[in-house]
Formats: structure tokens, sequence, C-alpha cells
């Protein structure tokens, strides 16, 4: 995970905590995979973390509740967001692109 962070350099990490079993992720989840294919994005990186998969990332990372949103830049934490907003994923996305 710090190594994917760390290949992120300037660019902008959105990391996606979520789990098989959260109703909510899923719908969120087709808006953040539309989100990675926009041109816009192109150099922004997408990865999922699924908390029952990897429980030690989530844990580094302070997660609480599915789904949540953390952005990174330079392998810091920037902003992070939950729920399943569509609209307010797309304005963080924009606003750290």
């Amino acid at each position: 995970f710090q190594k994917v962070l760390q290949d992120a350099g300037d660019k902008l990490a959105v990391v996606f905590f979520t789990a098989e079993w959260c109703g909510p992720c899923k719908t969120i989840g087709l808006a953040f995979e539309m989100h990675s294919q926009k041109p816009e994005n192109a150099d922004v990186i997408f990865r999922k973390v699924d908390v029952d998969d990897a429980s030690d990332i989530s844990e580094f990372c302070g997660i609480a509740a599915m789904p949540t949103f953390v952005f990174f830049k330079q392998v810091n934490e920037i902003d992070r967001f939950q729920g399943k907003n569509e609209n307010t994923l797309e304005e963080k996305i924009s606003k750290h692109r």
C-alpha cells in the first residue's frame, strides 16, 4: 500500500475502502469506476481496498465505516469522506486533481 502511494508521487491517489457485503459500496462503486475511466482523470490513481481482505490497510488508515474514500498526495492524506454521495466524490476528485 505504501509503495502505491510512493509511486503516485505528486499525482492524486483516491483509495476506495469497500466490502462485499456493503450495499452502499456497490452503488458508489459504479461511480468510482466511471471516474477512473474519464480522460480528465488520466493522471489520477484509483485503488479499491476490501476491508475484509486487507484489514491491516484499513486499520492503518483508520477506516470505521464503508464506503470511505481517502485522498492522498505525496504519501500524505489530504482529504476523506464517508458515504455514497456521487457529487461529493466528483467534487473532491476535481478539487485535488
